[in-house]
């Protein structure tokens, strides 16, 4: 089968800008502005690709499985014609009606429900982190010591991973993350350890490498019931640490960058901690960890006007979405007064985030320990970002805490 090209149309606008550039993934917004004020739908000319970055489309695309599918991968690559580098997720790249069982069962494991029997050792987690982050100096990278901390402390035992180990999971998501966009400077970095990472990572899904009891467990008892396949377990394994780690750890970076150049939100938030999940999903809207997914049409599919042929990678940009002022009021401002619940952070229809709940949890925990315990948060020096192809990271978050 041969792919159909590109159709320059005056319908069409076109861009030359490469939105994998180092400058445009160190600062996106300039960029997804002109991309929404261009049209619709723009063509990538770099890559042959066609772009979204309007709340109305992206959101369109998003829930439209059938015409905008995810099976031949969610990066440039298409699973097609090309041999993904490791197994695809059956969450993130298969639609119905493969996705359906493997979604239905890590569904159940994750329920609100499941996920309330770890809150009170969370919380007792987030206490001792802050006791250890204070003893240490009221002066302290927040990435390092909170954002990164937290999420690797709590996830990986909740799904019963040894520790051994574990300092791999962040360097296999940062790849797997990059190889979602083209072949660049950031693949190559990463590049000679993907084998070892993916083999090692691997590995650590097997039932016989995780404990008895905790959310990996929970995946191979769906197996042993038949709800999904024995060789469908680890793979799901897999999905729970490539999905819920990195993205929980740069969502914390952002939400802690916000308040500490927002104090009056600070202020809000110590006033009424209920706010402290509103707090992390406008967090989530505004820096978007996730900034852009691809999908595949699978038809020629016309939107505003614009024929998008079958076969042809449409990259969404859900971090432009989430600034859309024709969907947002004053997009660029953290708001705890606003409801940010229409985001597309964590995406939209089948292949929404399904650990959305335990990053929500995660990060409310942290959250709620602070308030406890810190008065003030600020910034001490600016902030360096963490490029990636697919994330929106940062790598420093220098910050100063006073105490109540």
């Amino acid at each position: 089968m041969s792919i159909a090209a590109p159709v320059h149309s005056p319908s069409l606008p076109v861009s030359d800008e490469d939105p994998f550039s180092e400058e445009i993934l160190n600062d996106p917004l300039p960029f997804q502005e002109r991309l929404r004020d261009a049209g619709a739908v723009v063509l990538l000319e770099k890559y042959g690709t066609y772009a979204m970055g309007r709340y109305d489309t992206v959101e369109f695309a998003l829930r439209n499985w059938p015409e905008f599918q995810s099976g031949a991968g969610v990066g440039l690559s298409n699973f097609r014609f090309e041999k993904p580098w490791r197994p695809p997720s059956l969450l993130l790249e298969a639609d119905p009606p493969h996705h359906n069982a493997p979604r239905a069962a890590l569904a159940k494991i994750l329920s609100p429900r499941s996920l309330n029997r770890l809150a009170p050792a969370w919380r007792d987690d987030a206490d001792k982190l802050i006791d250890k982050v204070i003893s240490s100096g009221l002066e302290f990278d927040g990435v390092e010591a909170l954002s990164e901390q937290f999420p690797l402390r709590v996830f990986p035992d909740a799904v019963g991973l040894r520790q051994d180990g574990r300092d791999l999971l962040l360097p296999y998501g940062d790849h797997l993350f990059n190889a979602f966009g083209p072949e660049n400077f950031l693949t190559a970095k990463g590049a000679p350890r993907a084998g070892e990472l993916s083999a090692a990572v691997n590995a650590m899904c097997a039932r016989d490498q995780l404990a008895e009891t905790g959310l990996g467990a929970d995946v191979w008892a769906a197996a042993d019931r038949g709800d999904i396949t024995e060789a469908q377990a680890p793979l799901i394994v897999r999905s729970l640490l490539s999905a819920g780690i990195d993205t929980t750890v740069h969502g914390v970076g952002s939400v802690l960058y916000y308040f500490a150049t927002n104090p009056e939100q600070w202020e809000a938030v110590k006033a009424d901690p209920g706010l402290v999940r509103t707090a992390f999903d406008e967090a989530v809207r505004l820096e978007s960890p996730v900034q852009t997914f691809f999908r595949t049409a699978t038809t020629d599919v016309v939107v505003d006007g614009v024929t998008i042929p079958d076969g042809q990678k449409i990259l969404m940009f859900l971090g432009s979405a989430n600034h859309d002022p024709r969907r947002w009021e004053n997009p660029d401002a953290f708001d705890l007064t606003r409801d940010p619940s229409g985001h597309v952070g964590f995406g939209m229809g089948v292949h929404q985030c399904i650990g959305q709940h335990v990053a929500r949890l995660e990060a409310a925990t942290l959250l709620l320990a602070m308030i406890e315990r810190i008065d003030t948060i600020e910034l001490t020096d600016a902030p360096s970002r963490h490029l990636n192809n697919t994330l929106r990271a940062w790598e420093t978050l220098p910050l100063r805490i006073t105490l109540k």
